[in-house]
């Protein structure tokens, strides 16, 4: 099957650039709402399911236990930029495990906002495990193992207790078999598993509805989503297109990003989840892909939906602030 061309970059008259995808839309019954593309074949969802990861944080009790509210929460299932409030969030939850930064297994890297690398560069030597995006989720990853009584140590490899767990938790959801035969490594080290988008998309819907959970997980998830929509500063950052989306309507989207043109989004109210990648792993496109897909559902609701699509179709400039082309999504993508 061949994927629909679902954004196009224009430069000048002409289009310079075309991106296919492949899209699902689901309900919370597992429903099919809307596909494009070949959307059974097998994807990485990579960073797009942390809020799947986050739920033994939860559901152990270590949430509670330690006193975490929404910023805790929506930073255990962020790819965060590594800015300040980022970084102290992270340090404060292992803390509360009476733990600190060297118990992480996730690697550093500078921050992703170039204001705060810039600072970083002048006042530290390196950076730490602590501005990697992913050092919320490994926070949390610590905090809930900690509070069961398991060493972290390991913590990130596909044979410890945590991480079963966490390939329980997502089996459930997407209802994919996971495994050594489709299992992966991701960019923070623990073990990412390829599902095809149909089952990500349903394992959302049930996150965002609770239909299809029991009663103690459909509550551990609905915390997580709405945590996730109560702060999404601390899902992303500074500019970053999950935030963007999520403050377009405050407490009714729910958005997140996955390396390699994966992205995953919820609107509760509607009880439907999206999932999507561009086929060629590129991150401008999926996220011009899933502000039109929103827009849409939001039609009735006009300035919220100008504003998503604002989004998808964008002007882009060059260092001189001069327009150079866009980005726009096709009309295959509402086909």
């Amino acid at each position: 099957m061949a994927n629909p061309v679902l954004v196009e970059v224009t430069r000048g008259n002409l289009v310079e650039s075309r991106h296919r995808g492949m899209v699902a839309i689901v309900d919370g019954d597992g429903t099919l709402v809307t596909s494009l593309g070949d959307i059974d074949l097998p994807v990485f969802p990579r960073s797009a399911c942390k809020a799947m990861q986050a739920l033994p944080l939860v559901e152990s009790g270590a949430a509670d236990a330690f006193g975490f509210g929404n910023r805790e929460l929506a930073l255990s299932a962020s790819s965060h930029s590594g800015e300040p409030e980022h970084v102290a969030v992270a340090t404060a939850m292992l803390k509360a495990a009476g733990r600190d930064e060297s118990v992480l297994e996730c690697g550093a890297h500078w921050s992703f906002e170039q204001p705060v690398l810039i600072r970083q560069a002048r006042s530290l030597d390196h950076p730490t495990a602590l501005h990697n995006n992913c050092s919320g989720k490994h926070a949390g990853f610590v905090c809930a193992a900690c509070h069961v009584g398991q060493d972290p140590k390991g913590y990130v490899t596909y044979d410890h207790p945590l991480q079963a767990e966490i390939r329980d938790v997502m089996a459930d959801l997407t209802g994919s078999p996971l495994g050594h035969d489709n299992c992966g490594t991701d960019g923070c080290s623990i073990p990412t598993y390829a599902v095809p988008l149909r089952t990500l998309a349903s394992g959302f819907a049930k996150m965002a509805t609770g239909i299809g959970l029991g009663t103690e997980r459909g509550r551990a998830a609905r915390r997580i989503i709405e945590a996730c929509m109560a702060e999404p500063f601390y899902v992303a950052g500074t500019r970053r297109a999950c935030t963007r989306l999520m403050k377009v309507a405050p407490g009714r989207i729910f958005a997140k990003t996955g390396a390699e043109g994966v992205f995953c989004a919820a609107i509760p109210e509607q009880g439907i989840a999206i999932a999507l990648k561009c086929e060629d792993g590129t991150t401008r496109a999926a996220e011009s892909m899933v502000a039109g897909l929103l827009a849409r559902r939001f039609r009735d609701e006009p300035e919220i939906a100008d504003q998503l699509m604002g989004i998808a179709n964008h002007t882009m400039r060059n260092w001189n602030g001069i327009a150079v082309g866009d980005v726009r999504v096709t009309d295959a993508l509402f086909a």
